[in-house]
Formats: C-alpha cells, structure tokens, sequence
C-alpha cells in the first residue's frame, strides 16, 4: 500500500527542518559551553575538599554557562603530580585552567604553556612568584586573599593574650609555597609588633603528621614556648596533638589559617585561640567566575582581584 502526501516538498522541507533544527540547536549549545578546569592542591586537606564543593555547587547554578573538570593532587608535595594534571588538561583543549599551585615556581612553566595553547589561566589561594613570571615573560592574573593580612590578624589575636618577651614558635608551609611565606610574614609582622620572642620557625609542609613531629621537636627543645602558629589548620591540629601529648594542651596558644570545619571545634574548646577564613569554596567560584570574564574578553588583560580573609575566634563562632 503506498502512502501518498499532499504537501508540497517546501512545506515537507519545513516541517522536517521544524523537527530537527531543535536537536542541533541543544547540540550546538552543548558544544559552545567552555569547559574549565579547576586544579587544586591536597584533595586530602579539608581546605581543598570545601574548595571543590564550592567549584560544583557554583557550576550546578550556572551548568549552561560552563562544564567543570576538578582534579587534585595527593599530598601538598607531589608537584610532578600537579604538572601532569595541568598537561592533561592541555591535551584536552579545556578553555580555561584555575589552578592553585602547590608550588608558586615550579608551575609557572607549564601554565605558560597552557597560555600558550589558547587556554585561560588563572591563579587562585597560592600566588605565582613575581619574579619567576618576570623571568618568563608571562602574566597570570591572581584572584585570593592577602595571606600576610590574614596572618597578622591572627597573630594580633594570639599576642594579645600573651605578655612581651613570650616564647612563641611558628609552623612554615612548604618551602617555595608563596602562601605560606606570606603567612610567615604575617605572624612575624604581628610578633615582632607585640614584642614577642620567636625561638624557632621551621617548616611542617602543611601536613598534619609531619606538625605532630616538629611540634613535639620544638616543645623538647623549648618547653618555655607559650605559643604556636601554623600556617595551616592542618598543622594546627598536628601541634595540637603534640602538645595533648606531652601534656600541654591548652597552656600553650595555637593559631591556625583556613578555617577548617575540624579546627571549629578546638576553637570553641578553647584548644585553638584562633584561625583566619580565606573562604575556599568562594574563592574556586570567584577564580572560575573570573576564567569565564576571561574567556568572554578573548584574551584581553586581566588585573588580579583581591578578595576577603576574616579572623575567626570563639567569639565570631557563637
């Protein structure tokens, strides 16, 4: 049996274009969403997991404006690690890469290559060495938080409980991490200010383990230290482990920096005096948000955006 139609072949072009236009519409839209990449430092540090969080509940409000890819490194030291990620993600011909650099040199190299590629590179949490992006020509704007402002207020916070000449030690990040040598300056700005006595700074890498180690070196050494400040909650709960201890556990004042949900409670328990908040999870969404400007001016100058850090102490977390 034949079926036979009478509209005209226009009017069956029409109505056959009127189906399928839509289907390559979505597609077409789909294909033009950007996809940026989100590269983080330790996704075992809370700090980088709120930070994630943060990045996939900003792209499920905004999942038709951009595709997320986040990815982390192990542990705060695997560099190599990270390099790989970010060439990965250069394979891949993502549209933009916000990174916060587990080392504030070694990838610097491998972002310009990303430029280099056409992709949007944006720094986010540690800041990429001045002179390092001098020495290779390339501009990569900076969106996070003044470290060093963040410190010293933690460092005010923790002098003022303490009389002039006490002996107060300070945890270090990893070497050649700009955050931490920010943080660093900070606590020493408020010490140095508040006429403390700084016996000792040596660096724990940011891990809660390798804290535990040097706290309890330090407290052997000094057991006169009256106060520690790390310049992460992560160490922050490794001293506070070393001086449970040995027994010392509240008699000696520890700050922090990050506001970590497992630091919240030593504070309210009197076991931390205080940390400082660099909002992880806004800051990946504010680094995202400014990837996607980027990709908008095609290319254009981007300037680096400050953003907040707030002290944090049993009283603000009543």
């Amino acid at each position: 049996m034949r079926f036979i139609s009478h509209q005209s072949p226009r009017a069956l072009t029409i109505a056959l274009l009127s189906l399928v236009l839509p289907f390559i519409s979505a597609h077409a839209a789909a294909a033009s969403k950007p996809r940026v990449a989100l590269i983080m430092k330790s996704l075992a540090n809370e700090f980088f997991q709120t930070m994630e969080k943060g990045a996939k509940d900003y792209q499920s409000k905004h999942s038709d404006q951009f595709d997320l890819i986040s990815n982390g490194i192990k542990n705060e030291t695997d560099v190599g690690q990270q390099i790989n990620l970010v060439n990965q993600m250069i394979a891949q011909k993502v549209d933009a890469i916000v990174i916060a650099p587990a080392d504030s040199k070694a990838l610097i190299s491998v972002s310009k290559k990303a430029q280099e590629a056409g992709i949007v590179v944006v720094n986010i949490d540690n800041k990429f060495d001045e002179a390092t992006l001098a020495q290779e020509k390339v501009k990569i704007p900076f969106v996070g938080p003044d470290n060093r402002k963040g410190a010293k207020k933690v460092g005010d916070y923790v002098a003022k409980q303490l009389k002039p000449e006490s002996k107060v030690a300070i945890l270090e990040g990893l070497p050649g991490a700009f955050n931490g040598i920010q943080r660093k300056l900070g606590f020493e700005d408020a010490l140095k200010e508040a006429k403390m006595d700084i016996v000792t700074s040596q660096a724990a890498d940011w891990e809660t383990a390798k804290a535990n180690q040097v706290t309890s070196a330090i407290i052997t050494q000094h057991p006169e230290i009256l106060a520690i400040l790390a310049c992460n909650d992560n160490m922050a709960l490794g001293a506070v482990a070393a001086l449970r201890a040995a027994g010392k556990e509240g008699s000696v004042k520890v700050g922090g920096f990050d506001n970590i949900a497992a630091i919240q409670q030593l504070i309210k328990d009197g076991k931390v005096v205080a940390t400082a908040d660099q909002h992880g999870d806004e800051l990946a969404a504010f680094g995202i948000e400014y990837a996607l400007d980027a990709i908008g001016k095609k290319g254009g100058a981007m300037e680096d955006r400050e953003t907040k850090v707030d002290l944090i102490t049993k009283e603000t977390l009543k």
